[in-house]
């Protein structure tokens, strides 16, 4: 039985890395394809890397295993990337901007001013073929986990040391987890309030989809591999913020359903009822 729960929780260890190596990619790319940054609320972004910086300083205090401080460091240089993309999109625009008002607008310029989210509001893909794709990044995150930890059972074969879920005991780590996981929840103040004015344009439901996956599977990790209390107690920081995350991110994704679906639908449904004058 024990057997059988340390491979549930290794699973879903392996599940919640996928989610978090590929969470980033959504909104790098809508910020390319874009060419802005300016869904992002710069206040979540700043709190998101100070969370990150708290779980690499926790993971190198506590002496965890490397996974997981490289992984701290990719979030890191991923929230870095994302800071980046806003101050060089802002810069470019400005210097489009002031090119066109210098007499000499270019095709490059007038692009890309019709490219950033706040000149229109993009077409959105229907519902049914979000919801397709999503399903499969699920079961494409199933299989990669549960592949990533099979192949990693028969690199390890021999070895009598196993990777453990516990968190460090040590005061500084605690303190250090519990301030992760503040950051990580007041992180979506911001975004939820920029959403209301923004109506989520500019945004990838990507990264959020991929948050609350990470997020479950992490917390099933925890709660799977021991149900004791002192091993809850210790690993409490984690499965608050997880679960309150989660919480959030679903509020966020039913922002992206009304903004994008609900509200364009009473929209259109008034504008054929309308009498014509």
């Amino acid at each position: 039985m024990v057997g059988d729960r340390d491979v549930a929780s290794n699973i879903f260890g392996s599940m919640s890395t996928v989610c978090w190596i590929i969470v980033y990619s959504p909104q790098l790319i809508e910020n390319y394809q874009l060419q802005s940054g300016e869904g992002l609320s710069l206040l979540f972004v700043y709190t998101w890397l100070l969370g990150d910086l708290c779980n690499f300083a926790g993971g190198v205090i506590g002496q965890l295993v490397p996974t997981v401080i490289i992984l701290a460091a990719y979030y890191t240089v991923c929230d870095t990337t994302l800071l980046f993309q806003v101050y060089y999109y802002r810069w470019k625009r400005k210097a489009q901007r002031a090119a066109a008002l210098d007499g000499c607008p270019s095709e490059q310029s007038c692009l890309l001013e019709e490219r950033t989210f706040t000149s229109g509001e993009p077409p959105r893909s229907p519902l049914l073929q979000v919801l397709l794709w999503y399903m499969g990044a699920v079961v494409i995150i199933a299989l990669a986990g549960s592949g990533t930890y099979f192949v990693s059972q028969l690199i390890n074969r021999g070895s009598s040391s196993r990777p453990t879920l516990e968190t460090s005991a040590e005061l500084e780590t605690q303190i250090l987890g519990w301030t992760c996981t503040l950051c990580y929840i007041s992180a979506r103040v911001p975004q939820i309030y920029k959403n209301f004015h923004t109506r989520c344009e500019g945004l990838a439901p990507g990264l959020f989809c991929f948050a609350i996956l990470g997020n479950i599977t992490f917390t099933l990790s925890i709660c799977v591999a021991s149900m004791d209390r002192d091993y809850l107690i210790r690993n409490a920081s984690w499965i608050a913020g997880s679960t309150a995350t989660v919480v959030l991110d679903v509020f966020v994704l039913g922002q992206f359903f009304y903004y994008g679906y609900v509200s364009r639908l009473t929209v259109d449904e008034c504008g054929r009822d309308a009498p014509d004058y």
